[in-house]
């Protein structure tokens, strides 16, 4: 089995996937530019993790909080900044839909949005950054397995 995080990671790609506005068009990784072609689309990647311990006998439980982001990118020459809105509107109920990730979390949280604009190029891309924090529990000698 994988580690929980990229199994929450995956749970919420597959969450993504097939929403009006962006349909398939999710992916794993924000390394490689996304073809114009396949715009709008979301880019989901871990941005970092917290962990705290919470027993002190080994194996020890840790609670941990993941903290992913949705990037979702729109390039057009109008209504871009509306289109950013209903794509963050349809991820956040989406996720909403079953905060425990599948039983593998304790909970999520949408905990921000930030828009970037840029006119270079022949049309405007706009970006929505949608931060969310997922709590999950391990034991330390078992991350592949939520408790």
């Amino acid at each position: 089995m994988a580690h929980v995080r990229k199994q929450i990671r995956d749970n919420i790609i597959t969450t993504l996937s097939g929403l009006a506005t962006t349909g398939a068009n999710v992916y794993r990784t924000r390394v490689y530019p996304i073809e114009e072609g396949k715009l709008p689309a979301l880019l989901v990647y871990a941005d970092s993790e917290i962990n705290q311990t919470m027993t002190i006998t080994p194996p020890r439980t840790q609670m941990r909080v993941l903290t992913v982001r949705v990037e979702a990118f729109v390039k057009g020459v109008s209504n871009y900044d509306n289109t950013l809105d209903t794509i963050s509107e349809e991820v956040e109920e989406a996720l909403c839909a079953d905060v425990t990730r599948n039983n593998l979390a304790k909970d999520t949280r949408i905990t921000g949005f930030e828009a970037e604009f840029s006119g270079e190029g022949d049309q405007p891309v706009a970006t929505g950054t949608i931060t969310i924090e997922v709590d999950y529990a391990t034991l330390e000698n078992a991350v592949d397995v939520a408790v």
